[in-house]
């Protein structure tokens, strides 16, 4: 057997797992074998839509749904294998993001995104007064914040009235997914608790009733069950549309940020993945709930364990920015040198030294979540001068994220959470430069996998798992480390002074972020 996307593709045993994954702007399918080995994956773009500053959506269908049945076709000419090989299904997605779907289960309108979506800042403010902040907290486990669903399904019930008139069930991505597939309508409480504020009650694992009324019906809801129970098996015609067989086992499956843990082997605890996407993301599995207002907390994949989580709102979508906006030339370069634009850049960054010659920058582009839970923040470069290079640009660019992972390292440590063990992953690991920056300013070593094809690999593993080919403790076996990014304890102090203006220059200008957000609005 061979493996990758080359060669002629037979497992002796004959089993297989298919896990898909959509992400924000790319999705990603990959088929294993039973000892973990990937058969064949495969990877699509797609776009988000921003109508306008501040919000973020996805064409449940159009991206979801097609990428998903394109990717599985994919899959299926490239190996050669009868679908029946397939043995189990995982699907992951973008979390959490509200879809109003009809009795029909079709959608009403675009999905709304997770916590890069700051519509709803308004609704935030009437729950809180309507329910009492600490009362929240203490039965949800999570402050309402952008990343919560119910101020978002509130937006729809005061702006889309007839959207919410229509509207039989509010799903996320990956239950979308599992609907397609099998007709059942499912969340699990990884997804349930982190995002579902303030309807999931933390203390009993389910609805809460009180926190629902007024807002939606809990039979609008999906069901919740673990990231492992089966949800449904392929329907008839889900079996016509995707080229799967019917009758396949589908798990519940899980946020696109826990099945990317999973792929690397965050399932213990004190070990904690940090995810270079879009976004950044975090993950640390304890096992005991841990609650602190600055971050977010939510049972882990499995029964009796727990999570301890945060998010920035807008990390490697920066870099993305940075490329396309002051770095076309670069881009038209790639066509006839072959060298990536972002490759180019990190070469004019390289050689600057940290702090990058006194200059800050906050990567609050679309708001910020954990740790200072601001939808109103926005993006600061401070320290600009004219010796300053684009270079300089990048490389503070970089150095921001890298603050903002390290304010996250010192809310942990504070509250007695600090990981054990941070693994790194995502497609910004490919930037050797990036994680080097992160471990000098939070003086941490950070482990890199040699697998990074990252949550549709967790997905098919969880998918094992599900279908109970696998137990989950066999995880170790198939996750190896490349190579570990050891801190530089000399830069480490460099960037010291850095990050105390990185601290400061929030709360100085954040009374002006905030007049600037209201002007925007306008």
């Amino acid at each position: 057997m061979a493996d990758g996307k080359g060669g002629v593709l037979v497992d002796a045993e004959g089993v297989y797992f298919l896990g898909v994954d959509i992400g924000t702007y790319e999705s990603k399918a990959v088929l294993t074998n039973l000892e973990g080995r990937i058969v064949h994956h495969e990877v699509i773009s797609h776009q988000m839509i921003v109508p306008k500053p501040g919000l973020a959506e996805h064409d449940a269908d159009g991206v979801w749904w097609h990428d998903f049945c394109l990717l599985v076709e994919r899959i299926l000419q490239a190996t050669r294998i009868s679908s029946d090989q397939i043995k189990a299904i995982g699907c992951s997605a973008i979390a959490p993001a509200v879809l109003p779907v009809d009795r029909e289960g079709k959608p009403l309108r675009p999905a709304i995104l997770y916590g890069i979506d700051t519509r709803a800042v308004e609704e935030i403010r009437e729950l809180e007064h309507r329910f009492g902040h600490a009362n929240v907290f203490q039965r949800c486990g999570n402050d309402l914040s952008t990343q919560a669903v119910g101020p978002k399904i509130l937006w729809i019930k005061k702006h889309e009235p007839e959207v919410y008139a229509q509207t039989a069930r509010f799903l996320t991505a990956t239950s979308y997914l599992v609907y397609r597939l099998t007709g059942k309508f499912k969340v699990d409480h990884y997804t349930a608790g982190a995002g579902f504020t303030p309807f999931y009650d933390c203390q009993q694992h389910a609805w809460y009733p009180e926190f629902c009324k007024d807002i939606v019906e809990i039979d609008q809801l999906p069901e919740i069950g673990w990231t492992t129970d089966i949800a449904g098996v392929i329907t008839d015609e889900a079996a016509q549309l995707t080229g799967l067989s019917r009758g396949t086992p589908v798990i519940i499956g899980t946020s696109d940020a826990a099945a990317e843990a999973v792929s690397v082997g965050v399932v213990k605890p004190g070990q904690m993945m940090l995810m270079y996407g879009s976004t950044a993301f975090f993950i640390e599995v304890t096992n005991e709930p841990i609650q602190d207002s600055r971050l977010w907390s939510a049972p882990y994949l499995f029964p009796d364990t727990y999570a301890l989580l945060g998010g920035m709102s807008t990390t490697g979508a920066i870099t993305r920015w940075m490329r396309d906006q002051f770095a076309v030339d670069l881009v038209k370069a790639e066509q006839y040198s072959g060298k990536h634009a972002f490759e180019s850049l990190m070469g004019e960054a390289v050689h600057i030294p940290p702090g990058s010659e006194g200059m800050v920058t906050l990567p609050y582009f679309s708001g910020e979540r954990t740790p200072i839970q601001d939808p109103m923040a926005s993006g600061v470069v401070f320290g600009l001068t004219l010796a300053h290079t684009r270079g300089h640009l990048f490389r503070s660019i970089l150095e921001g994220v890298g603050y903002g992972i390290n304010h996250h390292l010192e809310v942990m440590k504070e509250i007695g959470a600090m990981p054990s063990e941070l693994v790194a992953v995502g497609g910004g690991t490919k930037n050797e430069l990036w994680l080097q920056i992160v471990s000098d300013i939070a003086a941490e070593v950070q482990k890199v996998p040699k697998v990074t094809i990252g949550a549709s690999y967790g997905d098919a593993f969880l998918a094992a798992v599900g279908s109970g080919h696998l137990q989950p403790g066999i995880l170790s076996e198939w996750v190896q480390y490349d190579h570990e990014v050891t801190p530089n304890r000399l830069e480490h102090q460099k960037y010291m002074p850095y990050y105390s203006v990185f601290k400061d220059l929030y709360q100085s200008t954040k009374s002006l972020m905030h007049r600037m957000y209201e002007l925007r609005k306008n």
